[in-house]
């Protein structure tokens, strides 16, 4: 059985604490400290204001067309009218948009997102494009010709 001790675990001897050298950093003064600078404010950037002549459009992004169907007569006799928008068009948008076109007061803006549809044909299948719709209300005695006469 002496062939047992050979597996069991040595036991390390503890080290001594005058093996390992502890050095003691000197206590810091008050003049010791700096105080750090606070980091300069960045200049505001200002939106990129365009050269006089020079205005930019945002209605070719915004507007795509109106949108003729036989509810949007009907709404146009209530002074509403409907245009197709780009995904990302926002109300504020729409309404500046369709002023600087159609030099018309817009009082109100609601917009309608329709999603796509499942079609098919045969054995084919595929689906039609979703897009946004906004309904615009303009100001009464004034009017947008949609379709020229």
């Amino acid at each position: 059985m002496a062939f047992l001790k050979l597996f069991k675990d040595k036991k390390a001897k503890p080290r001594a604490k005058t093996d390992r050298v502890e050095k003691k950093k000197p206590a810091k003064k008050l003049a010791d400290f700096k105080v750090k600078e606070q980091p300069k404010e960045k200049p505001v950037l200002e939106k990129a204001k365009p050269r006089p002549g020079k205005e930019i459009k945002i209605a070719p992004f915004i507007l795509k067309k109106p949108q003729i169907t036989e509810k949007a007569s009907l709404l146009s006799e209530r002074n509403d009218y409907v245009f197709k928008v780009g995904d990302n068009a926002t109300k504020p948008d729409i309404k500046k948009a369709i002023e600087e076109v159609y030099g018309v007061n817009v009082l109100k803006v609601r917009t309608i997102n329709l999603p796509k549809k499942k079609k098919r044909l045969g054995k084919s299948q595929g689906f039609k494009s979703g897009y946004k719709k906004a309904i615009v209300k303009i100001k009464k005695g004034q009017s947008i010709e949609v379709l020229p006469k």
